[in-house]
């Protein structure tokens, strides 16, 4: 509440009531403005009548003791006293705060009779014995040092403190609390009105359920040193942008990861495993631009040994510095790998030099770190990092339990429109089994299938071993411990209080407000906090793009990642976004029709972007002031594929149905499944049946190619758009 509304409720002046509040109770207020909690406006209630009582009001007294209470009941009932008590006692009964001539009458139907208050006019009178033998009886129990959770029953407080349901209930609506005798009330407030009986109330230290069971979980980790058998190393590969770490990988497991990358730039987590002279070697690749420094802390966490890779003609950059800070961190081994020491502006001895700068000394120096000299695209020098990888793993002794329930960690996770949600699972201890009843932070399932790092079916998989799960409710979060449980009960019970306990941290709320308006409103002092809900289509990128955004808070205003989710934005971000007043904002994901629509209505701001470097600096903008866009993305309308043709020379066809908006030949187009963005181009054909049209409306069919892309399957959507110049 605000004080100049507490201030016309109380019918004073708002500076008087700032005043009291300020140097009676010490609340600081800055001005008329300014908002109080529940709490406060209690205790400022309650100063204020200590404070008119003081004066000897002929209407309103502080009510100190039952008599009091008593005799103020009976003033507001005045109209009613000239009446036969008889007559109206009945008709009093269900009133909750009861009047005490009326009580006793109606005790003997056996309902107020108990609670009745103390009156020095009744204990004389010997037809009302009966009602005054249980209310001695609570007077000769009361305690004077109560005991409570965080909030109390006020039927339950009476009977603890001693004293009549009626007389707690007169206190509370003289507290501003209109409740009855079932309702609860926190604790603050069962301490203001347990102070005026002389009982102190003290918080019952309740037991966490959910921390118990996650300490026992912790405890069932520890296992017997004869136990252990050696496990493959897990290596993690960290360096910065476009330094080859992908590459590297590719040449050492022979994929090609980097094509399908926006820009080139690794952007999910990936776990593969390679066998070289018998030996098993687990990788984990890592992105390499800062935006992702979350998922390389992740990583190092769960790895033994960490691959720098340094670019031989580039040298140490920032994002260089951050990959060796996370492996100091996580205490882990250093190998560092240089790569393209096949170009002419190679320097490995720069490379060197600039390392010991950053406390990594290489062996020849006199220091402890290996350095390997490679290049990814000749496949120079793979065979000797991985024989140094080898090495330094049989220095460390890395054991495991194998036979024991599984734990392991999620590396990455996505909602697959056929298999449902997919978690990529490192294998830490134990052995994970298909059939296995797993719990995953706040989602559970049986384990349906299991894939290895190339794809192929397998039954089990052990320490050190990266593998793609099927079965689980929902899509876990990247990063979220995995954990073999005995029985699907209480997986399912920690799963729910997990969530319940996920949804009420992440429960905010704020004034609306776009990126346009939001410089403005900061130097107004409107927005203190700009919340965003991130979605994305995997969940490594969810993290990641939050750490980044965090980064870009400045002392006027936080900004506060609220939400994140795997999949395209939907009417439910939207509704969280409009009841939190946050943006959204999409990371390789696209809003459904239905979505926009909201979004429209709602007036709720939503940012896609597929490259986030683009995110980043649009907030970074936003908060600066500095914000100036030049085109405006305006949706055309949508079209559903409905059926695919392969005509020659021109390649894929889809005949679409266009169900809103409409599409023009000059529109460009985004391919979409499941509202994922799987592909953006322009048209290159329009057609009506055998003719070229300029635009198709809603409500027709027609045939759509696009540009230099054939990949197109029945049930995508094809998004139209234009970008229009904004006038400044």
């Amino acid at each position: 509440m605000r004080i100049y509304e507490l201030a016309k409720e109380l019918k004073m002046n708002s500076k008087d009531l700032v005043v009291i509040a300020e140097k009676e109770l010490g609340i600081k207020i800055k001005n008329h403005m300014s908002s109080i909690t529940d709490l406060e406006t209690l205790r400022i209630k309650k100063a204020l009548n200590i404070i008119n009582s003081g004066k000897k009001t002929k209407e309103k007294k502080p009510v100190i003791d039952d008599d009091s209470l008593d005799d103020e009941i009976d003033i507001n009932g005045a109209i009613i006293k000239p009446i036969d008590k008889k007559l109206i006692a009945p008709n009093k009964k269900p009133v909750q705060i009861t009047k005490p001539a009326q009580s006793n009458k109606s005790s003997n139907k056996g309902n107020q009779g108990k609670t009745t208050n103390k009156s020095n006019k009744r204990n004389d009178n010997t037809k009302n014995q009966v009602p005054n033998e249980p209310e001695k009886k609570p007077q000769a129990v009361k305690q004077k040092n109560i005991e409570i959770e965080d909030s109390i029953v006020v039927r339950e407080l009476a009977d603890k403190i001693g004293v009549s349901v009626n007389n707690i209930i007169s206190k509370l609506i003289l507290l501003g609390l209109m409740v009855n005798m079932n309702q609860e009330i926190d604790f603050d407030t069962a301490s203001i009105v347990a102070e005026e009986y002389g009982v102190t109330l003290t918080k019952k230290v309740v037991v966490d359920e959910l921390e118990k069971i996650e300490e026992s979980i912790e405890l069932q980790d520890t296992d017997d040193e004869k136990d252990l058998e050696p496990r493959p190393p897990i290596v993690t590969v960290m360096g910065h942008v476009d330094h080859g770490k992908t590459s590297l990988l590719d040449a050492i497991r022979d994929t090609s990861v980097t094509e399908r990358e926006a820009g080139g730039i690794t952007q999910h987590i990936g776990a593969s495993q390679v066998e070289i002279n018998g030996k098993k070697i687990t990788f984990l690749d890592t992105p390499g631009h800062e935006a992702f420094t979350s998922m390389r802390a992740r990583g190092a966490k769960v790895t033994d040994i960490a691959i720098l890779v340094v670019a031989a003609d580039d040298g140490v950059k920032p994002q260089t510095i951050e990959a060796i800070n996370h492996a100091k961190a996580a205490n882990v081994p250093v190998i560092v790998a240089v790569n393209k020491i096949d170009k002419p502006t190679a320097n490995v001895d720069k490379v060197k030099q600039e390392l010991a700068e950053q406390g990594i000394l290489p062996e020849d120096w006199g220091g402890d770190t290996i350095f390997v000299p490679v290049s990814a695209k000749k496949n120079i020098g793979i065979e000797d990092l991985l024989e140094m990888i080898l090495l330094v793993a049989e220095v460390q002794e890395l054991k495991a339990n194998p036979n024991r329930s599984a734990k392991g960690t999620i590396i990455e996770a996505k909602l697959d429109k056929g298999r449902g949600a997919v978690a990529t699972v490192l294998v830490e201890k134990g052995t994970l089994k298909k059939g296995d009843m797993v719990l995953v932070g706040s989602t559970y399932g049986r384990v349906r299938a299991m894939f290895s790092s190339k794809g192929k079916k397998i039954s089990q998989a052990g320490p050190s071993v990266p593998v793609e799960i099927l079965g689980l409710s929902e899509t876990p979060q990247a990063g979220d411990l995995l954990v073999v449980m005995d029985s699907e009960k209480d997986a399912k019970s920690i799963a729910e209080k997990r969530k319940d306990k996920r949804h009420l941290e992440t429960m905010n709320a704020t004034s609306k407000v776009s990126l346009e308006d939001l410089y403005d409103r900061i130097q107004k002092g409107e927005v203190k906090d700009l919340n965003i809900i991130i979605k994305a289509d995997v969940s490594g990128s969810i993290e990641a793009v939050k750490q980044s955004l965090l980064k870009q808070s400045l002392d006027e205003v936080k900004v506060n990642p609220i939400h994140g989710g795997v999949g395209g934005i939907n009417e439910n971000d939207v509704m969280l976004a409009s009841a939190s007043n946050a943006i959204v904002i999409g990371f390789n994901v696209r809003p459904s029709v239905a979505a926009i629509e909201l979004a429209k209505r709602e007036n709720v701001d939503i940012r896609t972007y597929n490259i986030i470097y683009n995110a980043i600096e649009d907030i970074r903008s936003a908060v600066k002031g500095m914000l100036a866009p030049v085109y405006k993305e305006v949706v055309m309308g949508r079209a559903e594929v409905r059926a695919t043709f392969k005509v020659p020379n021109v390649g894929i066809v889809a005949g679409v149905y266009v169900s809103s908006g409409k599409v023009t030949r000059k529109s460009l187009v985004r391919l979409l499944r499941d509202d994922i963005v799987i592909h953006e181009g322009k048209i290159s054909s329009l057609r009506r049946f055998k003719d070229d049209v300029s635009e198709i409306n809603t409500n027709y069919e027609g045939g759509i190619g696009i540009e230099n892309y054939n990949d197109i399957k029945e049930g995508d959507m094809i998004e139209a758009y234009i970008m229009e110049e904004i006038k400044r």
